[in-house]
């Protein structure tokens, strides 16, 4: 997908696509880009819900066999939203200058290749190969380079937000 985000002074707003499933245990997958002051690099913001359940701010493989049904048992379809988050995307510290308005973000080339729910028995795409794959040694150190560099928040390690213990899948990725 391409996505080109709202240029200039646009802190305090999130352009966002997602994954979602509906109803209220719900499962889903945002990356957001958090506005900023103008020439501010953006930041990316993962947050991903399963079964309804949300606080979960990073990106995550799925662990099903723990215990976290995510993301196979329900269809989704993709949204995308520009929203006011002044309150929480720059910490309360910037709001968002609706002078600037109007803030404009554009999408163009989805391409999606995806199968139907595990429950559908219509399955149409033959090569399946990325359900089961896993990174390599190097594909793991360059996982742990990216997130030694450039992570800025990792749900995994905020003991104050999670005081009575971390998600199953922070301890299982330990």
């Amino acid at each position: 997908m391409q996505l080109k985000l709202v240029p200039g002074n646009s802190a305090g707003t999130v352009a966002t696509y997602y994954l979602s499933s509906l109803g209220a245990a719900h499962d889903e997958i945002d990356f957001e880009f958090l506005g900023n002051l103008s020439g501010q690099p953006y930041t990316v913001h993962t947050n991903v819900y399963s079964q309804g359940k949300g606080n979960r701010e990073q990106q995550f493989q799925n662990n099903e066999a723990i215990g976290v049904p995510f993301p196979n048992s329900q269809r989704m379809k993709v949204y995308a939203s520009l929203w006011d988050a002044d309150n929480w995307a720059t910490e309360g510290r910037i709001k968002t200058d609706w002078t600037q308005a109007s803030f404009i973000a554009s999408y163009k080339n989805l391409k999606i290749n995806a199968s139907s729910s595990a429950n559908s028995t219509n399955n149409t795409i033959s090569n399946q190969a990325w359900k089961t794959q896993q990174l390599d040694s190097m594909g793991r150190k360059k996982l742990r380079w990216v997130q030694s560099k450039c992570m800025i928040y990792n749900y995994c390690t905020d003991f104050q937000r999670f005081p009575q213990g971390l998600p199953p899948e922070c301890l299982a990725s330990s």
